[in-house]
């Protein structure tokens, strides 16, 4: 197995008044991933042969839409957790639901965020929503990687065990769930997997497609794929991610029990199943944008 590498959360930390506040790596991964999102759809919007009836938004539309976009991710990230992870701690805790600092976002709820807030803006700016939605999911695989790389650092949604080579000796929860001696299983590195799966292949992919194959001639097949890729994705690698144990028995809030050869049909499996139906439909029906 391979030890895990000696990397802090947290980038460096300051006292200030008796309070201590800390810049962590997951926190970085998620300004370093809007931002680099941020410069992505600006680029696009200013390249006129990427897009057959005009841009859809404006350089100064992208910003604004920066402040909604955040606030959609956070908020619908944490609910999202709340809702499908840990509905009877935040029940039991209303307050810790405010408390983010401790960890506990949901990609599946952010994503939800974000749509709700994009449907908003584009309606309040009068923005064709399929040509935004092309958009934020040119944006998303940038953040995704990055979020799963800080997540590996975190030492958090770590795999199941293996005896593959690259297997990870992961420390906290991850080695006192060890059977034997805490600390001596390895597990599959699945942040990895999923930074590699659901962020680096999708990004490649989609910047193939729009500056090289014009998909953003095609209102929603950027998006399509974006939602099929992350969808099956997702589904494959739950199958070597170590599951939230409330999802892996018949007390499950949906009611699934679903076993192959041991392996549960988990939350993020289940969740990730519309999202590929959908992706389907989004590329079946792109057609080409006409000019107002």
């Amino acid at each position: 197995m391979i030890a895990f590498p000696n990397i802090s959360p947290e980038i460096f930390s300051i006292e200030i008044g008796g309070m201590t506040f800390a810049l962590r790596w997951y926190a970085l991964a998620y300004i370093a991933g809007l931002l680099v999102g941020w410069a992505l759809v600006t680029q696009a919007v200013r390249t006129p042969r990427l897009w057959s009836a005009g841009a859809p938004m404006t350089p100064d539309q992208v910003e604004r839409l920066m402040t909604w976009v955040i606030l959609g991710v956070i908020i619908g990230g944490r609910l999202g957790y709340a809702i499908f992870y840990q509905p009877g701690h935040f029940l039991d805790d209303p307050a810790g639901f405010f408390r983010v600092w401790e960890g506990g976002m949901s990609f599946h709820g952010g994503f939800l965020g974000v749509v709700v807030a994009g449907l908003w803006f584009c309606r309040r700016e009068k923005i064709p929503v399929l040509s935004a939605g092309d958009l934020f999911a040119y944006a998303a695989p940038a953040g995704l990687f990055l979020g799963r790389i800080a997540n590996f650092i975190n030492a958090e949604l770590w795999g199941r065990q293996t005896d593959l080579p690259w297997g990870v000796a992961f420390p906290g929860a991850a080695a006192q769930a060890c059977p034997g001696v805490a600390g001596l299983c390895a597990r599959h590195p699945s942040q990895l997997y999923e930074a590699v799966l659901e962020g680096l292949i999708p990004g490649l992919l989609l910047l193939w497609l729009i500056w090289r194959r014009g998909a953003l001639r095609f209102p929603g097949r950027v998006m399509g794929v974006f939602l099929i890729g992350y969808g099956l994705a997702r589904f494959v690698v739950e199958f070597v991610r170590q599951p939230d144990a409330q999802f892996i028995s018949e007390g499950n809030p949906l009611g699934l029990a679903l076993h192959w050869s041991g392996y549960g049909l988990t939350m993020g499996q289940i969740l990730s199943l519309p999202m590929i139906a959908v992706g389907l439909w989004f590329v079946l029906r792109a057609r080409p944008a006409t000019a107002a």
